[in-house]
């Protein structure tokens, strides 16, 4: 089991919206190739993930989720109506892809990348460089 950083904008879908959810539920718009990759073949059901809220005042480490099931087709690629729509991707071999998670814990106060990087152990962790 490996942990993972993946990061929303909590207005847009945030820590609350998965609790909320209140069972596993779709991760996606990824539209970055290396993090598409991680997902693919990296990432594996039973890993967890620190639920990171970027773009917001204060960013930072808010939880954490465990990834449940395989990677599929992020439907929003096909979307016209979707901010994530690629109208380049083809439905035979999608580019973009989603995993499911599902909310293990939310954190009392929010831990910034700073922090982290003070924390001893976590200095390899390929965010704190």
């Amino acid at each position: 089991m490996q942990y993972w950083l993946m990061k929303s904008e909590p207005d847009t879908y945030g820590i609350d919206h998965l609790i909320k959810a209140g069972k596993p539920d779709m991760w996606e718009g990824c539209r970055n190739y290396v993090v598409r990759n991680y997902m693919r073949d990296e990432i594996k059901p039973g890993d967890m993930a620190f639920f990171h809220h970027s773009n917001a005042d204060p960013s930072g480490i808010i939880g954490t989720m465990r990834i449940v099931g395989e990677p599929y087709p992020d439907p929003t690629q096909f979307d016209p109506s979707s901010h994530y729509f690629d109208p380049k991707s083809p439905r035979d071999n999608p580019r973009w892809l989603a995993r499911d998670v599902e909310f293990v814990s939310k954190f009392k106060r929010i831990i910034s990348l700073a922090e982290l990087r003070t924390i001893p152990g976590l200095e390899n962790m390929l965010v704190t460089k």
